[in-house]
């Protein structure tokens, strides 16, 4: 589909200069979208407040896995058969409740991102929308490849989603 699109836009503008010059063409950076608006700093925010908790949970059993790692180099040699076998199995079990939580942690992350972010996009759409239909753009092009900045409407767009 992509290269379809990129074929006829290419026969468009290669084919046809004159309706190429007529034609108005506007570029939307969608990377800055969801880093520079303020949806998206208010959500990155709130991501980072509700998963807080949870890192810095995560924190602690990765450095009480450490310790144990430590503890068990340093006075492996003597404890008896059975503390060092108990510790160990702590240390593995610690381990394994580390990389579930870490699993865990990373899915429902980006769930949470992809819900916040949806509404983000939804909101960009519509301005995006609005700006091509108010001043008669015939198409607007994301994720190129390169794009002059004449036709950058970027910033325009990031102003009328903060309104």
């Amino acid at each position: 589909m992509r290269k379809l699109l990129t074929a006829v836009l290419f026969g468009l503008i290669v084919v046809s200069p004159l309706a190429s010059a007529d034609m108005k063409i506007g570029y939307i950076n969608t990377e800055r979208l969801f880093k520079e608006s303020p949806m998206a700093i208010k959500a990155q925010k709130h991501l980072e407040q509700e998963f807080s908790k949870r890192e810095q949970d995560l924190q602690k059993m990765i450095k009480q896995a450490r310790d144990m790692q430590s503890y068990l180099e340093k006075e492996g040699m003597t404890l008896s058969d059975n503390d060092r076998s108990r510790k160990e199995r702590d240390l593995s079990n610690l381990t394994l409740q580390i990389q579930q939580a870490q699993r865990e942690y990373r899915e429902d992350l980006n769930q949470r991102k992809q819900e916040e972010f949806a509404d983000i996009n939804q909101r960009a759409r519509t301005v995006i929308n609005d700006i091509a239909t108010k001043e008669k753009f015939d198409l607007i092009l994301e994720n190129v490849v390169y794009s002059s900045p004449r036709i950058d409407i970027t910033d325009r767009v990031l102003k009328a989603m903060d309104h």
